[in-house]
């Protein structure tokens, strides 16, 4: 294997392994027991994963939110994790791209707003209704950790040196 692509396997894995360990720690709002700092790490991971990797820390973080929690909504993770690995590859993409202002927002209305839409048609309106407060919430937490840390990360990146 390539040691380049060993490398961002590697980094993919602790950046999966980081975000099992925020999704341990549960934001208590609402009726969703899910809600958790899982993303962060993964939103963090654009600095310096492809958005590819980027986007599948994210799922392998949503899906370890789910298994702490006890699945509480079944098989429907899978179709938030798929959602998690959207939104944080075209989150690492428009990082990328430097859409410094559009990543942010993009992030908080995605995950925040239009991913748990499925379910406003596959449980209820009132699913939906009423996880959006809890949810939004925990999106602008680990948004706001990810703001925070980025920038530090990034600097320490480039004054030592490593290719990003």
């Amino acid at each position: 294997m390539e040691k380049n692509k060993l490398r961002l396997i590697i980094l993919t894995a602790l950046i999966a392994a980081i975000c099992v360990i925020g999704s341990m720690i549960k934001v208590p709002v609402g009726m969703i027991t899910t809600a958790a700092l899982d993303s962060a790490p993964a939103f963090i991971s654009a600095v310096f994963l492809p958005p590819v990797f980027a986007g599948a820390a994210g799922a392998f973080g949503h899906i370890a939110t789910g298994l702490t929690s006890g699945f509480p909504l079944g098989v429907f993770h899978v179709l938030i994790a798929i959602e998690m690995f959207v939104i944080v590859a075209v989150f690492a993409w428009l990082h990328r791209k430097e859409y410094h202002f559009l990543k942010w927002v993009f992030a908080i209305v995605a995950n925040g707003i239009i991913s748990p839409l499925p379910f406003y048609f596959l449980i209820s309106p009132a699913f939906y209704i009423g996880a959006l407060p809890s949810l939004f919430i925990a999106t602008v937490i680990n948004v706001a950790i990810a703001a925070v840390v980025m920038p530090v990360l990034k600097t320490v990146i480039h004054r030592v040196g490593v290719n990003a």
